[in-house]
Order: structure tokens, then C-alpha cells, then sequence
């Protein structure tokens, strides 16, 4: 009974949990494991550690069961003479600059690859949405006339890659927000020069002896992060989508179950969609199942893993696998041929534990190699002859199987796929499409509020738990839910992303969605794609009734189970686009009490929105709840209006008044 507990607290999956099980027997350590032996730095978890140069490393930590008294205070720094509070917020802003370099790069590589699609010179790659194009150019003013779709898009491709360069002026996409907003970022100073300027700035800052005031790191770290939000992940999803298609709903599955025993099994693993497009093309050629067939297996089987994952379910339909804590018990299973990866949240083990079974391991970013795995750099010039390549090696592997094979029986339906303009066509139609239902259903009461629900998995609580229950509080409370990323993948797989999931809804939310025929918990995309939750918020915004900025509206966001420094800029961004934003499990400033209350209060006065932290999920999801409500009660919609059924003598009395 004591070991189903232990097992209990790593998972709330039951797929996950049968894998973890079957790691103990063939003697493979997992991230789980890893994070019951290795116990987190008191001093580091709390942001009061400081490595930035080599007198150090300098730890400051707040005294224990006593009050500091100002003396005391003055002792507590570092050999240079940084101060806890000045240690912590560079802590957390360098978090911020990893965060957003990461997102931004990601964006820097689509908007090349865009470009030489655009000049012929990526064989496989074209533009599919055309509408999308033009809309952009028409937003940033580049000549549209009888130019062809090309000529269009190396104008796009250009002005986009001078975005990650720009030393002056401001970041174009900042212009989609709320008039009222970017003013208040100009009043604040915080609004992004240049993506890769602002991100150098925060390492400049954080050298020992440079920026030494908190707050003012603090503000870089606000303006970093926007260069990221509405710079470059807003970049990666609008070039990502006039690429490769604009994300529609479509049916796919989830979970480990989604392996086939008698198929060639091959997972795709990262971020960037960039080669993942074309393995999805090679797979389908006629050749390449011919040869799978030739080797005994009855076709070819892709699964997507992390945020590469949900890009081509969105696109393709390609079933999720699972998240990031589930990319080690997919090797486990023993029937993974291949497993194909790019950049982030891909763990160095995964080669050792490929060795316990025939897995092979490919990396293809020259950013990102492990040692014991195999390299196919990608080259968007030859990306077809790449894709093959991966896709033959896996199939050549197949015969290599052995005989500890467990494929979990677990895999759930989920509709993925709700792009801004998505969601805009099924609340209004082709020719009314609007977000105005939606507005009017919060002004009625029927939607009490939406809520963005995001980020990774944490090995140090429960994989999944936190997710699925301030999902399930959040929906029960009539609030909807957009979600993208790991997040995301846990809410398909305890099955609130199909339209039957509105029986876990609250009443008035239950009755919009069958009205609509959505899910009460929508699927947006990977992690890069928070920028549709920007956008979706600033539509509503501008479709009126709830207030004038991105502050006003009843909407927060959470990351239950954070973990990597991306979440960490997302977060900030949301913060400073006037989001009320909730973090789970841990929190990396609570050794300077001046940094936390800065970030959980001051920063609401400047910026609209604020950070706060309490890792239960279902209390983060009241606090969310109880701040939705108290943006209904500013707006004066925080009652049910009553409903009067007008007889002929009352609407006589209304046209004679």
C-alpha cells in the first residue's frame, strides 16, 4: 500500500504510472527518480544564491525563525557588495533573458526558413495560408498590388528578421495591443526596442557591478520579456502558420497508448516544426511504407512529444504521445524505433535509456546535440533528404525490437487546433466573425470569466495533477480555458478537450459550449503560441463591453507546474500585458522579501497585473477566480441581470416614454 502512495505522487496518470513501474523492474532511472534523490538548494530554489563572477558563489539566505533587523540586513551580501534583494532580482530576470531567448530564437529560425521558401530556395516548403499573408502585409505596409506570393513573403521574411536586430523604435507587433496598453508602456519605459537587444541588455545588467537597483533590473526584465511575447514567439506562430496552415480543429489522441506494437514507431520530439512538416510528408510516401512493409511492419506510426507534439496535431492529426515528464516512459515502452529531436525540454538521459532497449536517438540542431545519440544536422535547403533519412533509420530499426515491449492501453480523444481565427469564425461565422458572443456571454454571466492555464511539467510535484485540478475547479466555476503546451497535453488526457467534457462544467458555460460545440477547455498550441492568448484577449478588448485594456477584462493565467525559464518569461510577459498570472510548486525570489512584494504587488499598480504564487492548484484557481470577479464587479457586471418578458402594454409604455 506504501509503494501504490510513492507511485501515486509522481503520477496522476495511470499510463505514466504502469511505465514507472516497468523502469523499476528493468532497472532504468528516470527524472522521477532523479528528483527524489537530488533535493533541491534551499539557498538557490529561493533566488538567494549569486554565481555571476569568480569570487563567488555568494549566498545571502533570509535568517530562520527570527525577525532581520536592519543591522543584520546590511550583512547579508554578497563579497561585492550585492544585496539579497539585488541578487534576486538578477536571478529572475536572467531567467527571464534564457526564457526569452529560447522562444525568440525559435521564432529567428521560422522567419529564416520563411524567407528562403519565399526565394525558391527551401525545396518542400510554400506558403499555404495566402489570406494570412496578405493580411500582414497589409498590417505592416508592404505592397501587395499583382506582386505574387512570394515576392510578398521575402518582404515579410525580411522585416521579420530585422525585428531580432532592431536597435531602435519599437517591436511592430507591439501595435496589435490595446491603444491604452502600449501607452502605459511607453509612460513605463518598457516597451522593446529590438528582441536580441533587450535580451543582451539583461546579461549586460546582471555582470557583476552594472544595474544594482532591483526595481530597475526588474524593468528590463518586464521589457525583455515583451520583446518575447509580442516579438518573437508572436513571429514564430504568424510565420509558422502562413507556412505551414493555420490551425483548425481537428480530432487526434493522447497518451502513451498511442504506440502500434505491429508499426514502425517513430517520435518527434522539441519544438520547431521546421523538419517535423516534412518527416510527416516523408512518412506518407509510397516508398517509405513500402520498406517499413519489407522490414514486417504494417505501416509507419508518428507520434509527436512536447510542444513538437501539439504543431503537428494542430496541422495534421498526428497523435500526442505525451508531455515532458512522459518522454522517458515513452522509451520504455520498448517499442519507440526512433525518437527525433530539436531544441528544449529534451532530457540528456534519454540516450542512456535507449541503450536498455533499441531505441535510436537523432538530434538535428547544431544548437543542440547529446552525447550517445546520433546527429542529422537539419538543412531547410535539403529538408526532404533529412526527413528521409530519419524516417529510414527508424524503419531499419524495427526488426531490432525485442521482446519488453508494454504499450499502455491509455489514449484519449481531444479536439486540438483553436487559432484566434478559429475561434473567431466559430463564435461569429464567415461573413460576422467576431468575438462579441463571447464578450456578451461573460457580460451576461453565463461565462464568468476566461483563464489561460500553461506551461511545463515539474518533477518535484505530481506529473499532471496540478493542471488537471485547477482545470477542472476553473471550468466547474463557469471560467473557460485556453491552454497551451505540456499543460495542454494534461488536460486531453483526462479528457476535457472534447465537447462531452461540458458535463464538468459549470452550468452556464456548459450551455455556450454546446451552443457552439466546443470543449470547455481549448487547445491553442505549443508553448510558443501564447501569443494567440495575446491576441485572443485583445480582440476581446476591441470587440468592447469589457473595458478599455487587457487589464480590465475578468481573465488570469497560471502555470501550475512550471519548470523551465520559458515559463518564466511567458509569465512576465502575461504580467505586464495586465494579466493577474499564478505559479505553482515553487517560486524563485522568496529569499528577498522586497523582489516578492514588487512582483505580487507593486508591480499591479504599474503594470495592471501581477505575479503570485501558491503551489495547491486548486487554491491557485480560487485566487484566479476571486480576481475574475473582481474585474466583473469594476466593470458593473458582476450581477445577474434579471430577465423580463415584455408584454404588448409594457412596450407601449416604452415607445411613449
Amino acid at each position: 500500500m506504501a509503494e501504490e502512495v510513492e507511485k501515486t505522487k509522481k503520477s496522476v496518470d495511470t499510463a505514466s504510472l504502469e511505465l514507472i513501474d516497468k523502469a523499476g523492474t528493468d532497472q532504468v532511472s528516470l527524472a522521477f527518480d532523479r528528483a527524489e534523490r537530488m533535493k533541491p538548494c534551499p539557498i538557490g530554489a529561493v533566488g538567494s544564491c549569486c554565481k555571476n563572477c569568480g569570487m563567488g558563489p555568494c549566498r545571502v539566505p533570509l535568517p530562520k525563525g527570527k525577525e532581520e533587523t536592519p543591522e543584520e540586513k546590511k550583512k547579508r551580501r554578497g563579497i561585492c557588495g550585492a544585496t539579497s534583494e539585488t541578487i534576486a532580482a538578477r536571478n529572475f530576470i536572467r531567467m527571464i533573458a534564457s526564457g526569452a531567448a529560447a522562444h525568440s530564437d525559435h521564432g529567428r529560425g521560422v522567419a529564416e526558413l520563411f524567407l528562403a521558401a519565399a526565394r525558391g530556395k527551401a525545396p518542400g516548403y510554400e506558403i499555404k495560408d495566402e489570406q494570412k499573408l496578405l493580411a500582414l502585409a497589409l498590417e505592416w505596409d508592404i505592397e501587395i498590388g499583382d506582386r505574387s506570393n512570394n515576392e510578398i513573403a521575402i518582404d515579410i521574411g525580411e522585416k521579420a528578421l530585422a525585428e531580432f536586430g532592431r536597435q531602435e523604435g519599437e517591436v511592430l507587433f507591439l501595435k496589435r495591443a490595446p491603444l491604452k496598453r502600449q501607452e502605459l508602456w511607453r509612460q513605463q519605459g518598457v516597451a522593446p526596442r529590438g528582441i536580441d537587444r533587450e535580451i543582451v541588455e539583461i546579461m549586460h545588467r546582471t555582470h557583476i557591478g552594472v544595474d544594482q537597483d532591483y526595481q530597475n533590473l526588474l524593468k528590463q526584465g518586464v521589457r525583455s520579456s515583451l520583446a518575447d511575447g509580442w516579438g518573437g514567439s508572436m513571429l514564430a506562430t504568424e510565420l509558422q502558420d502562413i507556412l505551414f496552415g493555420t490551425p483548425a480543429p481537428v480530432l487526434g489522441q493522447v497518451n502513451l497508448g498511442v504506440f502500434k506494437e505491429d508499426e514502425v514507431n517513430l517520435v518527434i520530439h522539441g519544438h520547431e516544426p521546421l523538419l517535423s512538416e516534412m518527416i510527416v510528408a516523408a512518412a506518407q510516401e509510397p516508398e517509405m511504407i513500402a520498406l517499413a512493409k519489407s522490414k514486417g511492419a504494417n505501416g509507419i506510426n508518428l507520434a509527436g512529444m512536447c510542444c513538437t507534439a501539439n504543431e503537428i496535431i494542430m496541422r495534421h492529426g498526428i497523435p500526442l504521445a505525451g508531455n515532458f515528464l512522459q518522454q522517458e516512459l515513452a522509451l520504455v515502452t520498448g517499442a519507440v524505433d526512433a525518437m527525433v529531436v530539436d531544441v528544449q525540454c529534451v532530457m540528456e538521459s534519454l540516450p542512456d535509456i535507449a541503450q536498455c532497449y533499441h531505441t535510436k536517438i537523432i538530434t538535428t540542431s547544431p544548437k543542440a546535440k547529446i552525447s550517445g545519440a546520433m546527429h542529422i544536422e537539419f538543412d531547410e535547403h535539403k529538408a526532404m533528404e533529412g526527413a528521409r533519412e530519419v524516417v529510414r533509420i527508424a524503419i531499419e530499426n524495427f526488426p531490432r525490437r525485442g521482446k519488453n515491449i508494454r504499450i499502455p492501453k491509455e489514449k484519449c480523444d481531444l479536439i486540438a487546433g483553436f487559432s484566434h481565427e478559429t475561434i473567431n469564425y466559430l463564435l461569429g461565422g464567415l461573413f460576422r466573425a467576431s468575438y462579441r458572443p463571447l464578450n456578451d456571454n461573460i457580460i451576461n454571466g453565463r461565462i464568468r470569466g476566461v483563464a489561460g492555464v500553461v506551461g511545463c511539467n515539474n518533477a518535484r510535484t505530481a506529473h499532471n495533477e496540478g493542471h488537471i485540478a485547477m482545470v477542472k475547479e476553473l471550468i466547474k466555476n463557469d471560467v473557460l480555458v485556453l491552454q497551451t503546451g505540456c499543460s495542454a497535453m494534461a488536460s486531453a488526457m483526462a479528457g476535457l478537450m472534447v465537447p462531452e467534457a461540458a458535463k464538468y462544467a459549470g452550468e452556464g458555460l456548459a450551455s455556450v459550449c454546446e451552443a457552439v460545440g466546443i470543449p470547455p477547455v481549448l487547445h491553442l498550441g505549443s508553448c510558443v503560441d501564447n501569443s494567440r492568448i495575446l491576441i485572443a484577449a485583445t480582440a476581446m478588448v476591441k470587440d468592447g463591453g469589457l473595458g478599455d485594456d487587457i487589464s480590465d477584462l475578468p481573465a488570469a493565467g497560471a502555470a501550475p507546474e512550471w519548470m523551465s525559464e520559458k515559463a518564466i518569461s511567458i509569465g512576465q510577459y502575461f504580467v505586464a500585458s495586465g494579466v493577474f498570472t499564478v505559479f505553482g510548486v515553487t517560486w524563485p525570489t522568496t529569499g528577498s522579501k522586497e523582489v516578492t512584494d514588487f512582483l505580487f504587488k507593486d508591480m499591479e499598480e504599474l503594470y495592471g497585473g501581477m505575479w503570485a504564487f501558491e503551489p495547491d492548484p486548486v487554491k491557485a484557481a480560487q485566487l484566479m477566480i476571486a480576481h475574475i470577479d473582481k474585474k466583473r464587479k469594476a466593470l458593473g457586471i458582476d450581477k445577474a441581470r434579471e430577465r423580463v418578458l415584455y408584454d404588448m402594454e409594457m412596450r407601449r409604455e416604452m415607445e411613449s416614454a
